[in-house]
């Protein structure tokens, strides 16, 4: 078993924490069997103080909502449990569940295609929807120090940088109700959730290789992709 001072939960053999086969009335797990690296064994604190802003009524009720939503993805049949909603529709009905109007799309200039499409589906549902791609501000890469020979494109041409602070900041001063990112890049994503101060989730995550579904890789890393289980340069 590894051990480790710090929360390792992707090595966990028990995972307590679901305590699964038992009861509501039963109350919740025992950590005699939690490993060392556990959480609520390393860091009991953290949850004391996650219960208090739980219960500030506003947070209360967002995650009520969203557990109410993570629950009516699923259908129980006579033959059991199973999926029924797509996250697009996920994302109209929590939409609808917390009382949002405007939604805003911070998308990628390559998903172009795609931001036009959830606008459609999400201005059909009623939503206004303010979207701002990534190449916005029509700022040089030069700009923040690259060197031509590091741009995409040929060394002496124009290449617009990828601008995620101004997509915040305008997502920001259109008041949507929530934001929604839809195909940054790595880093550019970062910098986009770093500056956005309204709600936020994801509809999507570049992945150039797999169509924007990263988990290929994860699925194909003992077979066709056996090479990511290597030290990567």
């Amino acid at each position: 078993m590894v051990k480790a001072s710090y929360p390792m939960c992707a090595h966990c053999p028990t995972r307590v924490c679901e305590n699964q086969g038992s009861k509501a009335s039963e109350g919740p797990p025992s950590l005699e069997k939690a490993p060392a690296f556990c959480p609520m064994k390393l860091m009991p604190e953290v949850f004391k103080e996650s219960s208090a802003e739980y219960n500030k009524p506003e947070v209360r009720e967002f995650a009520r909502l969203a557990s109410i939503q993570e629950a009516e993805c699923y259908e129980r049949l006579p033959d059991g449990l199973r999926t029924r909603l797509p996250r697009i529709e996920e994302l109209i009905q929590f939409s609808r569940k917390c009382g949002y109007k405007r939604i805003g799309i911070a998308h990628c200039a390559g998903l172009f295609k795609e931001a036009g499409l959830l606008t459609g589906i999400l201005e059909n549902n009623g939503f206004e929807v303010v979207s701002v791609q990534c190449k916005t501000g029509a700022v040089p890469k030069e700009s923040i120090g690259l060197r031509a020979d590091e741009k995409i494109a040929e060394p002496e041409d124009w290449e617009t940088m990828c601008n995620p602070i101004a997509q915040a900041m305008i997502i920001n001063k259109a008041k949507v109700d929530l934001a929604v990112m839809l195909g940054l890049c790595i880093g550019h994503d970062t910098l986009f959730i770093k500056y956005c101060e309204v709600p936020l989730t994801v509809i999507a995550v570049k992945d150039r290789v797999f169509g924007h579904n990263p988990l290929a890789a994860l699925y194909l890393s003992e077979s066709y992709y056996r090479r990511l289980g290597n030290k990567i340069e």
